[in-house]
């Protein structure tokens, strides 16, 4: 993981979600570097996740530099990783 201005990319979910899992995968797949926190086994984590999105928990939440996106919607988070030249590809 990369250069201090590469922003972070943080996924919150838990152990039990399809959409965590499918989000993570879809990263790797990407090369993206993440850190993955679940909110179940983490109260940190949670709290940290209840402060940046003033109480919303459905899970998985990404944030990307701080650009806060709610569920796995990878049109989102392709716009978000390419504002923070994280993710250069067309495709």
């Amino acid at each position: 993981m990369s250069g201090q201005n590469q922003a972070q990319v943080i996924v919150y979910g838990t152990s039990w979600c399809a959409f965590c899992h499918a989000e993570t995968q879809w990263l790797n797949q990407l090369g993206i570097p993440y850190t993955k926190k679940n909110i179940e086994t983490d109260n940190t984590a949670l709290e940290e996740l209840l402060k940046k999105t003033g109480g919303e928990q459905n899970v998985p939440i990404t944030d990307i530099g701080g650009d806060i996106i709610v569920g796995f919607d990878r049109p989102k988070i392709l716009v978000a990783l390419k504002a923070r030249g994280i993710y250069t590809s067309d495709s």
